[in-house]
């Protein structure tokens, strides 16, 4: 259990000696010297105490909130960053984002200080040295772009094998800090310039701006088409994110060009299964509808598929991504965590008839064969080391063929519903097409 941190009385810069002691004689400046050591201990045994409140690790951090709560990583947070809080007006949905931390949300709750805090935060990666290949901060709603692999990969060095030893995920969105351009109690809106080389060695001059707006019971109902009930806590936000081609050039199928790649990091448990509902597949190939192999094939007592949907098991427990082709994808994937009666649900705006960009790291599939929306269960590396455990739910924009001071936007709303298992299983039956019981039961 951490304890609040609490601020000192006094400092060294801040503590003066009055005037009339200045001329005090020895003996007397003796007298005082035994309160005055006393002083320096207690100034240095607080610093002390401050150092070890900051070494990253949330099991040594002070915070007078239970683990797993809001609270308890808005005090983390604030210990490494000044970070922005948005609210509604009753202060129960409260969003934090950090312009420091690449424009993320990195957490959520729908009942204030002591609700659930919905978002992954890996609090061992805010101390040490910068890691070669990602930074993972954690983050319920990060922006990326992409492409990860292929052609056109962001990652890799031009010539070089695509291979974890090559592997860098960009500064721009790994560790640099955003400028904050607007800011209300209610929305932020954050601003970044990046300079990219792609595998192709095309230079990408480009610019990306990205809002985030707390969402009223109003715009929830007008995004879900959902009239709330009242034994449901909900927080709801959408980020809007633009990116413009600051260069001369425009981007082709031949020099190759970005794409606006949003990833939900949230905490796994043993019961979470991810939704992801698709356009009806009868008669089509599974393999023409989704992509389950990016890390190798996932297995089948992890994924279930019918002709409309697929469960996917996200405990944290075994590495595994899979995506959804444009023709197939619907604006919407979700996830339900039965043991803390948590439904997530992610909404954006697939778009069928656009090319997507290849994400795989390989160069041999088509640049314009990826998918729209993914999700990613964390788990175990061959080595045995783990960064979650965590999983995401993903959504990607089409391929950004963009002329010179051209820009293209990609919007993604999340939503967190909790309480009554009833409420949310006709919320699941509504945005989802899939009951509670059916997620439910579907590993057992």
């Amino acid at each position: 259990m951490y304890l609040k941190k609490t601020s000192l009385l006094f400092s060294h810069s801040n503590t003066k000696i009055p005037a009339r002691c200045a001329g005090m004689r020895f003996k007397s400046l003796c007298t005082i010297l035994p309160f005055l050591t006393i002083i320096v201990m207690t100034i240095s045994s607080c610093t002390t105490t401050e150092k070890k409140e900051t070494t990253g690790d949330a099991d040594s951090t002070s915070t007078g909130f239970e683990k797993g709560t809001f609270g308890y990583d808005l005090d983390f947070l604030k210990q490494h960053d000044s970070v922005i809080i948005l609210k509604s007006n009753d202060e129960k949905a409260q969003i934090i984002v950090s312009p420091k931390y690449q424009a993320k949300v990195f957490t959520s709750t729908a009942n204030g200080n002591e609700g659930l805090s919905f978002g992954w935060v890996n609090y061992k990666a805010f101390t040490g040295a910068e890691d070669a290949h990602m930074n993972a901060y954690g983050g319920e709603n990060r922006l990326w772009l992409g492409p990860e692999g292929g052609r056109f990969s962001l990652f890799f060095k031009p010539g070089d094998s695509m291979v974890f030893d090559h592997w860098k995920t960009p500064a721009a969105f790994d560790t640099e800090t955003w400028k904050v351009t607007a800011q209300t109690g209610k929305s932020v809106t954050m601003q970044k310039d990046m300079q990219l080389t792609n595998y192709h060695n095309t230079q990408l001059n480009l610019s990306v701006t990205r809002s985030v707006d707390i969402l009223n019971d109003d715009e929830i109902k007008a995004g879900t088409g959902l009239s709330l009930d009242s034994n449901v806590k909900v927080v709801a936000y959408q980020t809007i994110n633009t990116l413009t081609n600051t260069g001369k050039d425009a981007w082709t199928e031949s020099t190759g060009m970005p794409c606006i790649w949003i990833l939900d990091m949230m905490k796994n448990t043993p019961s979470t299964v991810i939704v992801v509902p698709y356009k009806n597949a009868a008669g089509a190939n599974f393999e023409d509808v989704a992509t389950t192999n990016y890390f190798g094939k996932i297995s089948e007592d992890r994924l279930k598929h019918d002709d409309n949907k697929l469960l996917f098991k996200a405990d944290g427990k075994s590495r595994g991504k899979l995506g959804i082709k444009p023709k197939y994808a619907k604006p919407v994937i979700g996830s339900y965590d039965a043991e803390n009666k948590v439904l997530t649900i992610a909404m954006f705006e697939p778009d069928a008839s656009a090319k997507y960009l290849n994400q795989e790291w390989n160069i041999t599939k088509p640049s314009f064969s990826g998918d729209a929306v993914n999700a990613y269960n964390d788990g175990p590396l061959a080595d045995g080391s783990q960064m979650g455990p965590f999983y995401e739910i993903e959504s990607v924009s089409p391929a950004a063929f963009l002329k010179s001071n051209q820009s293209i936007v990609h919007k993604q709303a999340v939503y967190h519903f909790t309480g009554d298992e009833k409420a949310l299983d006709a919320i699941s039956q509504k945005i989802l097409g899939v009951t509670l019981n059916e997620v439910q039961t579907a590993f057992k």
